[in-house]
């Protein structure tokens, strides 16, 4: 979106590069990154950037200080997946924006989950010494360079305890797409990543396997999805309602506290109309101008975008879907394969203050940004931002 960075940058592509680029990924996560990353970066106006994070912090505080919402996004929460202890705030929140026909962001979707906090500042600096990009364009928000936003994620995830005593829990680590931000979580904060499958629980307290020792979980960065569990048919090894000794980074209510579910809560300039379908008595006659989401699937699972008339109908449990307005995205970075759009994520942490710290972009030619439907595309994917 800054047109001499954009043109300069297509001039000196090059497939060389890229490859480079994506070789330097993999040797510095140490896996293979199994998601495709575009090959180019985003170039961002800080003036649009300090905008977005600002509606965000606006929206996160419009929820979060809305004691009616909270109660009535609490009673969602499945029992089974009810987890007891303090929730105290959320500490991860991510908020995700589109650009309309105007330039003008619009809120595509809001989570109170951790996203790839450690990934996507490594995928920024990866685009920057694989191209040559200007030393002085930032990347990070809130004033935040690579050494001091290190250490606020390290606030975040290990707090005061001892990094033996934290553990990035997952399902099946090893064979998630994301294990490339695990390994880097693992690296820059020196926690294990652990099975959520190999957690043992003995009375109020965790445990997990190492070199023969049973250590002691004292907190956990939670990166297991309730939806995955919940597709999976997967029981934990402990039961989430129990009063453990534990504490969460973030809470795992939060997944649903801080979801879709707050869509139709919202009243800000940003966010498109939105209402549950069950408080739907007659459906709009311009369906192909909204989306249909189930309220707690993952990585847009579910999602229709303009449903038709049958797929609305076929929809079983109505309170849990919601019918938004579909926002025109604008194609606004210029590729060799056209215009193409990108939907920014703006990355919270919440210690002291919610403070917006960095970008994650994906960027999509298809119906939805995400993989499977920019399928053999270039110049799509997973992206970073540099900020002027």
């Amino acid at each position: 979106m800054i047109p001499t960075l954009r043109r300069e940058f297509n001039a000196n592509f090059t497939e060389a590069k890229y490859e480079r680029f994506l070789r330097l990924l993999d040797e510095g996560c140490g896996t293979h990154v199994a998601f495709r990353n575009s090959e180019t970066p985003c170039f961002f106006p800080r003036p649009l950037m300090e905008k977005l994070a600002l509606y965000g912090r606006e929206m996160i505080l419009q929820l979060v200080g809305n004691a009616g919402y909270l109660a009535a996004a609490s009673a969602t929460i499945p029992e089974e997946f009810r987890v007891a202890g303090d929730e105290g705030r959320p500490l991860f929140i991510q908020v995700d924006f589109g650009l309309d026909q105007h330039g003008e962001p619009k809120l595509v979707e809001i989570q109170g989950f951790p996203s790839l906090y450690a990934y996507q500042p490594y995928l920024t600096e990866t685009y920057r010494s694989a191209y040559g990009i200007d030393p002085s364009l930032s990347s990070l928000l809130g004033g935040f360079d690579q050494a001091s936003y290190r250490d606020l994620l390290n606030r975040a995830i290990v707090g005061d305890h001892d990094p033996e005593n934290v553990v990035l829990l997952e399902i099946d680590p090893y064979e998630q797409k994301t294990l490339c931000d695990f390994l880097l979580t693992e690296r820059m904060c020196g926690v294990p990543i652990v099975n959520l499958r190999a957690v043992v629980q003995s009375g109020h307290r965790l445990f997990y396997a190492r070199d023969g020792k049973q250590i002691p979980i004292e907190r956990i960065y939670n990166r297991v999805i309730v939806d995955e569990l919940q597709r999976k048919s997967i029981t934990p090894p402990f039961d989430l309602r129990d009063d453990l000794e534990v504490e969460w980074a973030t809470h795992p209510n939060w997944y649903y506290k801080i979801s879709k579910f707050a869509l139709p809560y919202l009243n800000h300039i940003a966010a498109p109309r939105c209402r549950f379908l069950s408080d739907i008595e007659t459906l709009p006659d311009n369906l192909e101008d909204f989306v249909l989401k189930p309220l707690f699937s993952f990585a847009g699972l579910g999602v229709r975008v303009s449903p038709t008339l049958d797929e609305v109908k076929q929809v079983r449990d109505r309170p849990d879907y919601i019918l938004q307005e579909r926002i025109d995205f604008a194609p606004t970075i210029e590729t060799p394969y056209g215009p193409t759009k990108a939907e920014i994520r703006i990355m919270f942490l919440w210690l002291d203050e919610l403070t917006p710290c960095t970008v994650l972009v994906r960027m999509g030619r298809g119906k939805m940004m995400g993989v499977d439907h920019n399928r053999d595309l270039r110049w799509v994917g997973a992206s970073a931002a540099f900020i002027r």
